[in-house]
């Protein structure tokens, strides 16, 4: 059995308060596909279109980062067979989000500078689809990989808050 390696600290508090605001940004972004659909892209549009787009092009972002070297690297090198399945299933998501945010980034943008290009339908259904899946993604973390590597860094000596999600 190979050794984990041992971060100073992963950061779960901040981990658990970038989860809450990816979950408010796909409100927001689900309330933006609504309310252009309904009257266009109008400047709360722009605005909102702008921060939306530079929050997951940023902070969301480097969440996955972290979360792959803090959280998935150390419950990898555990070698828990079913934990690593796991694991590897919620790598593959962060591909996947990546994926379906490269093909709603540049519609953002668009709204943003005022630009009316992009097809309404297309872009309500990437808003559904992306939002589906960052949702179904914050959850298992939360459910399943979160407490698992709370207890591993425990159990290394790891410091990190010791609360689990409910």
């Amino acid at each position: 059995m190979s050794v984990a390696p041992r971060p100073a600290t992963i950061g779960f508090e901040a981990l658990d308060a970038c989860h809450q605001q990816i979950i408010e940004n796909l409100k927001q972004l689900t309330a933006l596909a609504a309310q252009v659909a309904v009257a266009g892209v109008d400047a709360a549009a722009q605005q909102q279109a702008a921060a939306i787009e530079a929050f997951f092009s940023g902070t969301s972002r480097q969440h996955h980062l972290d979360e792959e070297k803090k959280v998935f690297a150390p419950l990898l090198a555990g070698g828990e067979a079913e934990l690593v399945a796991l694991v590897r299933v919620l790598q593959q998501d962060h591909g996947w989000i990546e994926e379906n945010w490269l093909e709603l980034a540049p519609q953002l943008r668009a709204m943003a500078q005022g630009n009316n290009w992009f097809d309404g339908a297309e872009f309500q259904h990437n808003v559904e689809v992306f939002s589906d899946l960052c949702l179904g993604h914050v959850e298992l973390e939360e459910k399943m990989i979160y407490p698992q590597a709370r207890t591993q860094a425990a159990l290394s000596g790891i410091k990190g808050p010791a609360r689990v999600p409910q």
